[in-house]
């Protein structure tokens, strides 16, 4: 040890280590070189303190009154600097374990972490370290005692005292993974873990601060979205001011709508030919493009859906965004949506009155060349639309695109002729993907609430983040398999030609007008040799699912308290059910409907309802009655149906007698 061969001085902590080290005496006037500082805390380190040395500008090393440490019975690691602390590899690039992720390690696993630990990058994010870390602990050796000196402890107890404080104040916590499952993910903004994290990777250019970070703000825009919290209750949530809640609210909103949204809805975001490739449901293709094998057209669904508002104190708005249809102040959003379920793009919103009908927002989006999709749209695409949009069947065919629409019951009618019934189920079929693309957006509560008027600005962006979300991260709503998609489509193409034979032996013999002697039976003694059918047997009948839940509630209107199924009946005809149910919207309207069946198999039937004519699928109250007599009444356990709530409600039309009254008063008494 040599003053030659050193740069600078540095304090000695210990003398009697180096009269140790060198068998010499230490003067005052001598000089450390880094060789023998650097073995003297090598050998210093045995001792684990988390108090940082202070050094010197004294030229000499002075000895200074020692402080016995303390002895901690706790786990302790981080010695080594070129080694993770974690998986104990030599990387070639290490960071130092942030106090934080210390703390963190300490509350979780009780394991102590020596300030200036190193560890591999991947073990850490935002400051902590990621969840598996977390379950799995520290894998490099671990030393059973921890010694502290007094200054080193106190340190170290103010640093868990700050993070008890702010994990006290913060009642959700988004930077912090490990704090949160992905379930509580799930529920609060919608999304995963994963899925949350690719939505913040594309919003780096928010501005942070104190009060929040990146993935605070877009935590605050995901749960006001999903929840439809009030700002007061997301204050209390995330430890924030209100102006600071609106704050992050609107740089969330800003930075979705620049880089997130583009990408993943609007004409411009794919192309015609990823819609008929990946968006598009084979059983439309075989339904209303048959004849194009090479370069089928596209298939698109439009509804418009609502977004429910304030009154207004300006009367002119007022009356213009009051719906009469839903007598309701409202804007209506208009969907654009592939035959999978797939939103394509949000137009709008609009304002309510009669003037924007849907056929008026379609017409208003060809003229003006909304997301120029007169350009992305080509001779013989078809619009499939429900009868709102009659009037824009001219614009359409301006432009070569064809429309698909339900039949319009015809004027001094009361039902639909088989071909219409048949064509009309042709088109819901398909249909429903817009209506239920239109209930998983109100999935997200805030779009499903009565929106403040002063919110009205920014909803056309809150209806395209939550749809550029859904269409990012949600499954399609109907894929369907292309064997069994073009077996169902060959299937009612073939039955929507044919005619309803059963319709004509019930007009022609006059059993509609024919007075009968209808018969309240209990339907589970009723026609024995009526045939079993399984549900996917009930299925290939009705070529769907909502007659079967509609049967189960039709089968609750004639259910009797001790579970027998009652309906009107006659037995006139050998092989004909004949059968009157309950119509669910009017009480004092029933409708007749008769089955045909022979050898375990049902042939036909017929019902006086609007759609009763059609053989594509038949109605819910013929499926009532086969699935009641071919299903229900065969099983062990009994059905379980849809429970009726009006028991636990007062009813003003109940009369009650004087001689109940009296037994009641009695029992009273």
């Amino acid at each position: 040890m040599r003053g030659d061969f050193c740069t600078e001085r540095k304090i000695m902590a210990s003398e009697s280590f180096y009269q140790k080290a060198f068998v010499t005496d230490i003067l005052e006037n001598d000089i450390v070189c880094n060789r023998c500082r650097q073995q003297y805390y090598f050998t210093r380190s045995n001792i684990l303190t988390f108090r940082t040395p202070i050094a010197s500008d004294t030229c000499s090393a002075k000895k200074e009154n020692s402080v016995p440490p303390i002895t901690i019975p706790v786990s302790s690691a981080g010695y080594r600097h070129d080694a993770c602390v974690i998986c104990e590899k030599k990387a070639r690039k290490l960071v130092v374990v942030p106090e934080k992720a210390r703390c963190e390690m300490f509350v979780q696993n009780f394991i102590f972490m020596k300030p200036g630990a190193r560890c591999c990058p991947c073990h850490i994010h935002n400051g902590y370290f990621v969840e598996d870390v977390l379950k799995s602990g520290v894998s490099s050796s671990l030393r059973c005692y921890t010694f502290f000196d007094e200054i080193g402890l106190a340190e170290f107890l103010e640093s868990l005292r700050d993070v008890a404080k702010r994990n006290g104040s913060v009642r959700l916590d988004f930077d912090n993974d490990s704090n949160m499952s992905d379930q509580d993910y799930i529920n609060l903004t919608g999304l995963d873990r994963r899925q949350f994290n690719e939505v913040v990777s594309y919003n780096q250019d928010i501005k942070t601060s104190k009060s929040r970070s990146i993935r605070t703000c877009i935590a605050v825009l995901l749960v006001k979205l999903r929840c439809g919290l009030e700002n007061k209750i997301m204050c209390t949530l995330f430890n924030m001011n209100k102006w600071q809640i609106r704050r992050a609210i609107s740089s969330a909103r800003r930075a979705l709508l620049k880089d997130f949204v583009p990408q993943n809805l609007g004409f411009g975001h794919l192309t015609r030919e990823d819609v008929k490739s990946n968006h598009t449901r084979p059983l439309a293709k075989e339904l209303f493009s048959p004849g194009y094998e090479q370069d089928p057209p596209v298939l698109l669904v439009l509804d418009g859906t609502y977004i429910y508002i304030q009154k207004s104190c300006n009367f002119r708005f007022s009356r213009r965004s009051f719906s009469m249809h839903k007598h309701r102040p409202l804007v209506k959003p208009m969907m654009v949506v592939t035959t999978s379920g797939y939103v394509v793009s949000v137009l709008g919103p609009y304002l309510a009155d009669s003037k924007n009908n849907d056929a008026g927002i379609l017409n208003h989006m060809i003229r003006n060349n909304t997301e120029e999709m007169r350009d992305w749209l080509q001779d013989g695409d078809t619009f499939i639309v429900d009868r709102g949009f009659r009037d824009s069947s001219e614009v359409l065919g301006d432009i070569g695109v064809n429309m698909e629409m339900p039949c319009f019951l015809q004027r001094g009618t009361s039902q639909h002729t088989t071909q219409e019934a048949n064509q009309s189920r042709l088109i819901t079929k398909v249909r429903w993907v817009v209506e239920s693309a239109n209930a998983r957006l109100k999935r997200w509560k805030y779009l499903n609430h009565v929106i403040p008027n002063t919110q009205i600005p920014f909803i056309g962006d809150y209806v395209r983040i939550v749809c550029a979300l859904c269409n990012r991260f949600t499954s399609v709503l109907s894929s369907g398999n292309a064997e069994e998609d073009q077996a169902m489509a060959l299937k009612m193409l073939h039955l929507s030609k044919r005619t309803n034979e059963l319709q004509e032996f019930v007009e022609s013999n006059g059993l509609s007008n024919r007075t009968y002697s209808w018969q309240k039976i209990d339907a589970a003694g009723f026609a024995q040799d009526f045939p079993k059918l399984s549900d996917s047997e009930i299925r290939q009948l009705t070529l769907g699912v909502y007659q079967v839940k509609m049967a189960k509630a039709y089968t609750q209107e004639h259910l009797q308290d001790d579970g027998t199924y009652e309906i009107l009946v006659n037995e006139d005809l050998d092989g004909i059910i004949g059968a009157k149910i309950q119509s669910r919207h009017v009480s004092s309207k029933k409708y007749s409907c008769w089955v045909k069946y022979e050898d375990g198999v049902v042939i036909s039937w017929y019902c006086k309802c609007k759609a009763g004519a059609r053989i594509v699928g038949c109605c819910g109250h013929i499926t009532s009655v086969i699935w009641f007599l071919s299903h229900a009444r065969h099983q062990d356990k009994p059905v379980q149906l849809v429970r009726d709530w009006s028991e636990h409600l007062e009813d003003a039309a109940r009369v009650i007698d004087d001689s109940d009254s009296g037994e009641e008063s009695s029992t009273e008494e």
